[in-house]
């Protein structure tokens, strides 16, 4: 029997930290991993199969910023159509939003993991993908009062 299709997505920093902390679960399924591209990420080609990159961008340069959003989103539908996951697990943020709409619009399954580092307040791709996410999970019961439908699994770390 195949492996289950999955792909684990995430801007660079905490929130591809905190995704790689998924790693366990990496060698039951047929992943791939997409992230942003810096210096720092590009010893992950080394480490994990089907490794992807999406442009770098920070809201610091709005101007540059939005065509680089806009170049991901297009980029994004380019990756789905190469991988084909059957679900995406994401920790955030706005490199995520774009492919989770992307495999909601295909049936993927979405499960959104709300970062570790908000534990009173929404972040923006989680306002984003909590109405469309299968599973929604948060790391502090506190957040279960903003995310009603919600589960709370606890620290990733």
């Amino acid at each position: 029997m195949p492996k289950k299709k999955v792909m684990f997505i995430s801007s660079t920093g905490g929130h591809l930290e905190e995704l790689l902390r998924l790693k366990p679960l990496f060698e039951n399924y047929d992943y791939s991993l997409v992230t942003e591209k810096t210096k720092s990420n590009l010893s992950l080609k080394n480490k994990y199969q089907n490794v992807s990159f999406l442009v770098y961008g920070t809201k610091d340069h709005l101007f540059s910023y939005l065509f680089k959003f806009a170049f991901n989103c297009f980029k994004s539908i380019g990756l789905y159509i190469k991988y084909r996951p059957k679900y995406i697990v994401t920790t955030g943020t706005h490199t995520a939003v774009p492919m989770c709409y992307i495999g909601k619009l295909f049936r993927s399954k979405i499960i959104f993991i709300e970062t570790f580092a908000n534990r009173e307040t929404k972040t923006l791709a989680g306002k984003l993908v909590y109405p469309i996410a299968d599973k929604f999970i948060v790391q502090w019961e506190e957040m279960l009062k903003l995310y009603p439908k919600a589960e709370c699994w606890g620290w990733i770390f």
